[in-house]
């Protein structure tokens, strides 16, 4: 495994890589992350992982700080996977030109986390266009448990790069919850209540399946989790997948929540 720390050993690293696989990450790595890699070790000849806490897509500086790191138990872990290359740059090293026209995301996709964040997404599609660029993989590995992130994403780099995103499934831990480096930041306690939530709401959107008045039903059902959960709620709606449109019917819908559990934001889909 190869350890990258300035981009023109990484330029010189990839000259002669066909057929590469991109997994960006912001580090304190779990099977979630471990399942893209292994995705992308199925699907093409060389992978590379970046450990990356982009400080352009943090709306609160805070959160920022207290976002977890270990890189010392990455590393160990992508070792263990055999991993090719790591990619483990500073922020001089992402943001050392400066963009000519800023990334700016359309009226319709300011929905369900970019209406709550803040220049969230133009900082994480910005950093994308920057990794892409320098990187130039034949496909990149992200998980929908992120969903908003990955559409549109995937919108934005496929116009403009020869580079495939590549969409993976949410992994969920015993409890039903969607696995997250900000999971650590929760008590085994709000874990197993998380979990409880992610489990209801998997059943409830099964029920769902022949009723009409959907939005309705919605509107009722997060007063309920409120109460229920003690939780505060940003949204709680039915969205289609292929366009994330406010939806009225289950097909082709997901049900997308963000919530915030002892001052922790939660995000998921189902």
């Amino acid at each position: 495994m190869k350890i990258l720390y300035k981009n023109n050993d990484l330029i010189e690293a990839l000259k002669n890589v066909s057929k590469l696989g991109f997994v960006p990450t912001m580090g304190s790595l779990h099977e979630g992350h471990f399942s893209l890699i292994k995705q992308s070790k199925k699907q093409c000849n060389k992978t590379i992982v970046s450990i990356f806490i982009n400080p352009t897509q943090f709306d609160n500086k805070s959160d920022f700080k207290k976002y977890p790191k270990n890189h010392s138990k990455d590393l160990i872990a992508l070792n263990r996977l055999n991993v090719d290359f790591v990619y483990l740059p500073n922020v001089k090293d992402i943001y050392n030109n400066k963009r000519k026209s800023k990334i700016k995301i359309s009226k319709k996709d300011k929905i369900l986390c970019a209406k709550f964040r803040k220049e969230h997404f133009e900082g994480v599609i910005d950093v994308m266009d920057r990794l892409t660029n320098l990187i130039r993989p034949t496909k990149i590995f992200m998980g929908e448990k992120d969903f908003q992130q990955l559409y549109l994403v995937k919108n934005y780099i496929e116009k403009k790069y020869n580079s495939l995103i590549i969409s993976c499934k949410t992994i969920r831990n015993k409890f039903n919850l969607a696995l997250s480096s900000r999971n650590l930041l929760l008590d085994r306690k709000d874990l197993i209540l998380a979990g409880k939530l992610s489990s209801h709401l998997i059943f409830f959107k099964k029920s769902l399946i022949k009723k009409t008045h959907i939005k309705k039903i919605l509107n009722t059902k997060k007063d309920y989790l409120k109460r229920a959960f003690n939780i505060s709620i940003e949204y709680l709606e039915l969205r289609n997948i292929k366009n994330l449109k406010m939806s009225n019917k289950i097909k082709n819908s997901k049900i997308f929540i963000a919530y915030y559990l002892n001052g922790v934001r939660l995000i998921d889909n189902f």
